[in-house]
C-alpha cells in the first residue's frame, strides 16, 4: 500500500481571501514577519498494490476532472513513502 497526496492550489493570478483574512490576522496573533499566505486543499488516496506510471497516470487525471477546477486551480501529485502509510495506520 502506498500514499499518493495530491496538492491543490488556486492560481497565482486568482485572488484568495482566506488566504488575506489569515494573513491580516496574523500580527494580532503574534506572528510577524509573514508576507503572504495562500489557503489550498490536501488530498491522501491510499493506494492498494504499487504506484508505477499508469496509476499516476489515472491519479493526475482523477486530479485534473474532479479534484480541482483546472480553470483556478494548479495541483501536484506526488507519492509518499510506503513508510509513511505504515505509521499512520499504528
Amino acid at each position: 500500500m502506498a500514499r499518493v497526496v495530491v496538492d491543490v492550489m488556486l492560481k497565482p493570478e486568482i485572488l484568495d481571501p482566506q488566504g488575506q483574512a489569515v494573513q491580516r490576522a496574523l500580527p494580532r496573533l503574534g506572528f510577524d514577519g509573514i508576507s503572504d499566505v495562500r489557503q489550498g486543499k490536501r488530498f491522501e488516496l491510499e493506494v492498494d498494490g504499487p504506484v508505477d506510471e499508469a496509476m499516476l497516470a489515472r491519479i493526475h487525471d482523477l486530479a485534473e476532472s474532479f479534484l480541482a477546477n483546472t480553470v483556478i486551480e494548479d495541483f501536484t501529485v506526488k507519492v509518499e513513502s510506503e513508510e509513511a502509510v505504515a505509521e499512520a495506520v499504528k
